[in-house]
């Protein structure tokens, strides 16, 4: 079985929840890269809209770089959610320089 992650970052003052297969360390420096992104393909009468609107705004996207001081979380699950954007971020990251200057 392959492995799952929930990932859980802002973009543009709203909070997106997605569910990919492959979270990893970036080649430009300070992103993450997601990748091959999974969303509930379970028929239901009811349709989650926020979910639909991820699925519209990811399609066609092989993978997406994400600065990483606007990850919240990276959880690594056993089964597969419905992906969310929440209207506001529950937390606010403080931002900070990825590198300090020594004295």
């Amino acid at each position: 079985m392959s492995k799952l992650y929930r990932v859980n970052f802002i973009c543009n003052g709203k909070t997106y929840e997605l569910y990919a297969k492959q979270v990893q360390q970036s080649g430009l420096f300070g992103f993450i890269e997601i990748s091959e992104f999974v969303f509930n393909s379970r028929a239901r009468v009811v349709v989650d809209p926020s979910e639909e609107k991820l699925k519209t705004e990811f399609a066609g996207v092989e993978r997406t770089y994400l600065p990483m001081h606007n990850i919240l979380r990276i959880d690594q699950v056993d089964k597969l959610g419905t992906a969310k954007i929440h209207d506001g971020p529950s937390v606010m990251p403080f931002p900070s320089p990825l590198y300090t200057s020594k004295p």
